[in-house]
């Protein structure tokens, strides 16, 4: 038998507005521990729990392997306040999760006839044969309560031990998500006293997580002893940084107000560093802010391959403003495409201010747009030189009211730096569009 870690938790079950329950969420079958599957019902179990304000303090996978599973029952009843537990509730033998939550509860199992008869039911509606095996799926811990399954033949579980709450519910997805519905609306929705945990997601670029994190540090180290606390999680994203806040709220009204002044106190600190407060990707602030201007745009990419027209154009509606792209990948495409001088490239080099300021004016003058961004670089990992190592990257942004020119210098691989380039590109841009507001 698996040797666990001895974890320790300390929470009790209460309906205070100043009080979140505690859930540990479960998921069982061993295909979820290989490269080919992933665990996707905890995200929606997750969103659904914090939605009530319920806290998910643990997530485990665990493989077809009755003792363990057992274990992280015995583990959790009368520590934590709620187990969601998807999946294992099939026909066959490695299907494990009822045997495993009825030796943790330390009880009898009872088959239930009723179950039996109305997955036999289900069978004979399709002109098959219920197979015997499908009997397992009415075994029943004595002192469950059976939650229906409306779409599939295993039905759900639902245990209350010791101050915890165990609910058993199917892997599909289709089965788990009508099932975890009801059982919010029903039975877990009425025990959370109306509270909430709510939260925004701020983004910002051009800053490093640490430097970020050294400004922001004092501000939300404070949010967290206020009526309404706030927590707050930072990550480093390529080529920006978020920051997910969450406030523990009795109502939504009260948690909204509160993250509504913790975001005016970010902008303030950080002022446009931040492009989003409500999770858009900086491609659709950009795409609002062409769309509010009325001007269309065109690019010409080099060492970014046309990923910046890509995510340009990911923007649902982006034709309102995004008039064409070229990829101009050599020289003669440059030449001939933008209209780059050769002697331009032949005195500062491809990869410069100069050809990259040349590659927007060309490709404003022929498309005809109001805006035209020029990229050029060494996206590697070869191609570098002392002068100019692979990660070079020289980008202009041209407006009807000015035009801009930076040289980076971006680590990473290849699929990075040709990333970080778009997204240099794009804020080069929303900061220019901001100044001309």
């Amino acid at each position: 038998m698996t040797r666990w870690p001895n974890y320790q938790f300390h929470y009790s079950i209460t309906t205070s507005s100043n009080y979140h329950m505690k859930a540990w969420i479960v998921a069982v079958g061993s295909e979820l521990l290989t490269p080919f599957r992933v665990d996707t019902n905890s995200l929606a179990i997750t969103e659904r729990l914090n939605a009530i304000g319920i806290d998910v303090r643990l997530k485990t996978v665990v493989g077809d392997d009755v003792d363990e599973l057992a274990s992280i029952f015995e583990r959790g009843i009368g520590h934590i306040d709620v187990i969601i537990c998807t999946g294992g509730l099939g026909p066959t033998e490695d299907d494990i999760t009822r045997d495993a939550l009825t030796r943790a509860l330390k009880v009898p199992i009872d088959v239930d006839e009723a179950i039996v008869e109305r997955i036999r039911q289900r069978f004979e509606r399709r002109g098959l044969t219920m197979p015997d095996n499908n009997r397992r799926q009415g075994v029943v811990p004595r002192g469950a309560t059976v939650v229906e399954n409306p779409r599939g033949t295993a039905p759900g579980l639902w245990v209350e031990r010791e101050g915890t709450i165990i609910a058993v519910l199917p892997g599909p997805p289709r089965e788990m998500t009508p099932m975890l519905e009801a059982l919010i609306a029903d039975r877990l929705q009425p025990r959370t006293g109306g509270a909430g945990l709510f939260r925004r997601v701020l983004k910002l670029t051009g800053r490093t997580e640490s430097d970020v994190d050294q400004r922001a540090h004092q501000v939300y180290r404070r949010w967290l002893s206020t009526p309404i606390p706030i927590a707050t999680t930072i990550l480093a994203v390529m080529g920006q940084i978020e920051l997910h806040l969450t406030a523990s709220a009795a109502s939504r009204s009260e948690g909204e107000a509160a993250l509504d002044a913790a975001v005016q106190e970010l902008r303030d600190l950080f002022g446009t560093t931040i492009y989003s407060v409500d999770g858009r990707q900086l491609e659709a602030v950009i795409g609002d802010l062409l769309r509010e201007k009325q001007l269309t745009i065109s690019v010409a990419e080099s060492c970014s391959g046309g990923l910046l027209a890509s995510r340009i154009t990911d923007v649902p509606g982006s034709s309102e403003y995004f008039d064409r792209g070229v990829v101009c990948y050599s020289n003669r495409a440059k030449e001939e495409m933008l209209g780059v001088p050769p002697a331009l490239i032949a005195a500062h080099g491809a990869v410069s201010e100069p050809v990259a300021t040349a590659m927007a004016g060309g490709i404003v003058e022929r498309s005809g747009s109001d805006i035209g961004i020029g990229i050029t670089g060494i996206a590697g990992p070869g191609g570098g030189t002392p002068e100019k190592p692979v990660g070079t990257v020289a980008i202009a942004v041209k407006t009807p009211s000015a035009t801009q020119i930076r040289m980076f210098q971006f680590l990473g691989g290849r699929d990075m730096v040709k990333f970080q380039s778009a997204q240099a590109a794009m804020n080069m841009l929303r900061l220019m569009l901001l100044s001309d507001a």
